[in-house]
């Protein structure tokens, strides 16, 4: 995104907007501020599997201070370019170890998300999750950056 988000902004965020079709609105529009991920990157090898939509999602290495990973993805699907947002908000610029910390599933009831997500987009959503924990789990454990799935 443009602009990182805290999950406690988003929370109050949610809770200022009424209805679920108003929550819903919002959410497509996170999506349409995400930073763009290049062409070349929208490709199998970074292709998150269990999504029903294309879903792709990279790291990278904050330039400041490699041990913080970015995250940039991108999604054929509005509502899914939102979720990727929510996730983004969630892990990106936080060390290796800091992502594995963080409980999707806790943030996702903080916003009434889950019981309002089709099974598909939950598993979708939660499929982005495992994707960016491999991530930190293989940049955690030393691996090169290209074999994280993390771009220069």
């Amino acid at each position: 995104m443009t602009v990182q988000m805290t999950i406690a902004e988003l929370v109050d965020n949610f809770e200022f907007l009424g209805d679920w079709e108003e929550r819903y609105r919002y959410i497509i529009d996170l999506g349409r501020n995400l930073e763009q991920l290049p062409e070349e990157y929208k490709i199998e090898d970074y292709r998150v599997q269990g999504c029903v939509s294309k879903v792709w999602l990279v790291g990278r290495a904050d330039p400041t201070d490699p041990d913080r990973i970015d995250f940039v993805a991108d999604s054929d699907a509005h509502i899914v370019k939102g979720l990727i947002a929510i996730a983004l908000a969630l892990y990106s610029g936080k060390t290796a170890q800091e992502i594995l910390e963080v409980d999707a599933r806790e943030a996702l009831r903080r916003l009434d998300l889950a019981e309002h997500l089709s099974p598909s987009r939950s598993n979708g959503f939660y499929a982005m999750i495992r994707k960016i924990r491999e991530i930190a789990e293989a940049r955690l454990h030393g691996l090169p950056i290209e074999k994280c799935a993390i771009i220069q």
